[in-house]
């Protein structure tokens, strides 16, 4: 198998593996017992909890542990807005629907919620959130990355507008967190949404970063762990594992960041030069650095992804969280592309254990398949497709 779908999930890091073990066998104890099992595993999560911070540069009294990035987007939008009933919470149009489901959520209970536009690269308009900004309003959210097409928005610049008015910025940065530097003192956010097994951690964990000073309801409630905003029996062996992973990521991060790009540009262009009737998708430059995202006209995209699935590469159209749906990409419809452009998209996203015969493969076989597609398509009298 050729793995090219590392958007939606990593492949778990042996080192990270190997620190979960003992605490899946032998240190079971319960992180809220006094007893020396329950010491040891409360050791544990405190070391996970600072080794998390670290990578964001935050202190570890900021990080909530979650189940992953939508507990975490779910708790930064209502934690948030139960502290202000009927106000105005401000999103972009290409959210994850971990954003767009609680924001619907919050619409029919009485908020104000304005979607921002973002231009055909699927940048947020500055201008638009500038002017929508008020005194009635409790929160902004903003996604780092997109998770489709991987442009990454203008997250300083956001946040500073927000500073300027006492407005608290959340971002999910589930699909940044471990891609590109991120600084949470330099940035000026006040909530972040991290999730593990999108660094080559365990799936089932993740965290919310919230600044000091950043007050929020708690809306799981039970024992009072992770000092009463997230009730329930912390998942041990994961936190460790998901700490380990950011250890990691922080210490790799230049490395990680020039073996990714290096493979994304040389597929690109390998890509673009291979294969007729391709675009790029997303922002040229601001993007994250192991996504690549395309349009193959003339070629469905589900029908792509299976001819790749029977040669052994795995990738998207977009989002793993909501394929079941069937529906056309929200994002790309946000982006103005037509029905035929969405129909056509393919993701394929890198990471550290691919290599460039990796990529050199998937060509090959993409050429093959597109051809073959194209051959029976609609639209081939449309396209010259040479």
């Amino acid at each position: 198998m050729i793995y090219l779908d590392n958007a939606a999930s990593t492949q778990i890091h042996e080192d990270v593996l190997e620190a979960m073990l003992p605490y899946l066998k032998e240190q079971y104890g319960n992180p809220s017992s006094i007893h020396r099992y329950g010491r040891l595993a409360n050791k544990a999560i405190e070391k996970a909890r600072k080794q998390i911070a670290m990578l964001i540069n935050a202190d570890s009294s900021e990080i909530l542990l979650t189940s992953g990035g939508t507990e975490s987007n779910n708790t930064a939008l209502y934690g948030i807005a139960e502290k202000k009933p009927h106000s105005q919470i401000i999103t972009s149009s290409i959210e994850h629907d971990a954003i767009l489901e609680p924001c619907k959520k919050l619409a029919k209970d009485g908020f104000d919620v304005i979607y921002l536009p973002v231009d055909t690269h699927g940048v947020v308009n500055l201008s638009v959130l500038k002017n929508s900004l008020s005194d009635n309003t409790c929160l902004v959210s903003i996604m780092f990355g997109n998770n489709e097409m991987g442009t990454v928005e203008p997250i300083a610049q956001i946040a500073q507008l927000c500073n300027e008015q006492n407005i608290p910025f959340h971002t999910d940065a589930v699909q940044a967190v471990g891609k590109i530097p991120i600084d949470v003192k330099k940035l000026g956010v006040d909530l972040l949404s991290i999730s593990s097994h999108k660094i080559n951690g365990p799936k089932g964990i993740g965290a919310l970063y919230i600044r000091k000073g950043i007050d929020i309801n708690p809306i799981i409630l039970g024992g009072g762990q992770e000092h009463g905003l997230r009730s329930g029996t912390e998942n041990v062996a994961n936190i460790v594992g998901f700490g380990k992973a950011c250890e990691l990521a922080k210490l790799n991060l230049s490395d990680n960041i020039s073996h990714m790009k290096k493979l994304r540009d040389y597929l690109v262009a390998k890509i673009l030069r291979e294969i007729p009737s391709v675009i790029l998708n997303g922002h040229v430059e601001n993007r994250l650095p192991n996504n690549a995202h395309f349009t193959f006209l003339g070629v469905a995209g589900e029908d792509l992804i299976i001819k790749l699935d029977e040669y052994g590469i795995a990738a998207s159209t977009g989002s793993a969280c909501s394929v079941h749906t069937q529906k056309a990409s929200h994002v790309l419809q946000a982006m103005g592309f037509s029905h035929e452009q969405i129909t056509g998209s393919l993701r394929l996203t890198l990471g550290l254990f691919n290599n460039q015969q990796q990529i050199d493969e998937t060509v090959n076989i993409l050429k093959k398949v597109t051809a073959e597609l194209r051959s029976v398509s609609p639209f081939k009298e449309k396209y010259s497709f040479n």
